[in-house]
C-alpha cells in the first residue's frame, strides 16, 4: 500500500481499517495468507515517488495506491504489477485508464469525484451562509480535476449570484498571504477542491478561514473533523472497503485491465456546530436535517 499521509493520520487509519475488514471477509488474513507491506509516504512528492520504486521493484501481487498523487508515480515505476486506487479524481484525465469501463492497462478503482459534484460545494456554501458574495475557491491546477472542479463552480457562480476566485494550492505562506488578502473584501467564504496538497494543510486552512471569519465547504470530511464548518462528498471508508473487493478478484486471477473504474456510491454531507456558532451563522434546519454527521 502506497499511502500520501502519516501513520498518525486518524482518517487514514479508519480507510485502511476498512479495507482490512474488507479483505478479511474475501477470506484474507495477514499472517495467515496474505503479507500488506504499507508505506507511508506523507505528500512529499520525493518520498511517494522514492516507495514507489521501490514497492514495484518488490514485485508484489497487487498495489493499492491512493490518488493521483500516488498512482501517477506508481505507473511510472511499473507497468506491469496490478494497481487498485480506492480513490483517484479523474483518471482517464490523467492517464491512468483508457476509459472507466474498459481501463486496459494495469491500473483500476474507484473515482472520487464526479465534477458536477463541484457545483453542489457552491450550493451548499450559499444555504448556509446565504450573505456570501464572494468566494475563494482554493484548488491545485497541476490536477485535471482543479481545472475540471474550477470550471464547474465558475459556471456555477452567476446563478447563485456570486464572484468566484481561483487560489492556488502551493505552500503554506503562499496560501496564507492570498487567502489574507482575499479576506480584506467583506461577504466572503472559501470552497476547498480535493487534492493532496490541499488535505496537506488543512489544519492551516481551517484556522485560516476561522480567523479571517470566511464560512469555508469542503471535499473532504477530515478539514469537518479538525474544526471546519461543511464537507460534502464520497465516503472513503466506504470506498476502501470496496476496493478490497477489487484486491481480492485481482489476487484469485482478474485482470485489473477489465475490472471497470466505479464511481462512488455513497455520500456523506458532514456539519460542525461549533464551526457554525463561531461564524454566527443560524444553519437552515433543512441542512441538518439532512447531515449525515454533526459534530458538536
Amino acid at each position: 500500500m502506497l499511502l500520501p499521509a502519516s501513520a498518525d493520520d486518524a482518517e487514514y487509519q479508519a480507510r485502511v481499517g476498512a479495507f482490512l475488514q474488507g479483505l478479511q471477509q474475501s477470506g484474507w488474513s495477514i499472517g495467515r495468507n496474505v503479507r500488506i507491506d504499507t508505506r507511508w509516504a506523507t505528500t512529499n512528492a520525493a518520498e511517494i515517488h522514492k516507495h514507489a520504486v521501490e514497492l514495484a521493484a518488490q514485485a508484489p501481487d497487487v498495489i493499492l495506491a491512493h490518488g493521483a498523487s500516488a498512482v501517477g508515480p506508481m505507473l511510472q515505476a511499473t507497468r506491469t504489477v496490478p494497481i487498485v486506487f480506492p480513490v483517484a479524481g479523474d483518471p482517464v484525465g490523467a492517464g491512468f485508464v483508457a476509459s472507466l469501463a474498459r481501463p486496459g492497462g494495469n491500473a483500476t478503482g474507484f473515482m472520487s469525484y464526479e465534477f458536477s459534484l463541484s457545483g453542489k460545494w457552491l450550493g451548499l456554501l450559499k444555504q448556509v451562509a446565504p450573505g456570501v458574495i464572494r468566494v475563494a475557491v482554493l484548488r491545485d491546477p497541476a490536477l485535471t480535476t482543479g481545472t475540471g472542479q474550477f470550471g464547474v463552480v465558475q459556471a456555477m457562480a452567476p446563478s447563485l449570484r456570486v464572484e468566484v476566485s481561483p487560489v492556488t494550492v502551493r505552500g503554506a505562506p503562499e496560501i496564507e498571504s492570498e487567502l489574507a488578502a482575499f479576506a480584506r473584501s467583506a461577504n466572503g467564504g472559501l470552497v476547498v477542491l480535493g487534492s493532496a496538497s490541499a488535505s496537506r494543510h488543512r489544519n492551516l486552512i481551517v484556522t485560516l478561514a476561522e480567523r479571517h471569519k470566511l464560512p469555508a465547504v469542503y471535499a473532504e470530511r477530515h478539514y469537518v473533523a479538525a474544526g471546519g464548518l461543511a464537507s460534502y462528498g464520497p465516503d472513503f471508508v466506504d470506498q476502501y472497503r470496496q476496493a478490497a473487493g477489487y484486491v481480492d478478484r485481482i489476487l484469485k486471477g482478474d485482470k485489473p485491465a477489465d475490472l471497470p473504474v466505479q464511481f462512488p456510491t455513497k455520500y456523506n454531507l458532514v456539519i460542525n456546530l461549533k464551526a457554525a456558532k463561531a461564524l454566527g451563522l443560524d444553519l437552515p434546519a433543512s441542512v441538518l436535517a439532512r447531515a449525515d454527521e454533526v459534530i458538536e
